[in-house]
């Protein structure tokens, strides 16, 4: 397997420097079997809800695990996230939990 050039040096300065591994293979497989393994976890994911789409949560409840999980001031307002949610995809239909929380905050910002 071919690794660019830059990041196969990048990979050697954080070995030599930050000691993030014992050697730029460990650091390559590591990094490697980490992305293979959620890969794998999405494809199971995914094929989860494809069979069982109720249980697929909504944007409004990732984003209160979102902020739960960041520890966010809103994470004890789920009421707020949950509007937040339903009124950001409006105008931007591919909103992500970290959008929500951002505009459920803009909007808090606004109201105080």
């Amino acid at each position: 397997m071919r690794i660019p050039e830059s990041l196969r040096d990048a990979a050697a300065l954080a070995v030599e420097h930050l000691h993030v591994a014992q050697s730029t293979t460990a650091l390559t497989a590591d990094a490697l079997r980490s992305r293979l393994e959620a890969l794998v976890l999405q494809a199971a994911l995914d094929d989860h809800y494809r069979e069982n789409p109720k249980a697929r949560p909504s944007l409004g409840d990732l984003a209160v695990a979102a902020a739960e999980l960041d520890g966010h001031p809103l994470a004890s307002r789920p009421e707020v996230l949950r509007r937040a949610a339903r009124e950001v995809v409006k105008s931007h239909p591919q909103a992500d939990a970290d959008d929500v929380l951002l505009w459920a905050e803009a909007q808090a910002a606004l109201a105080g």
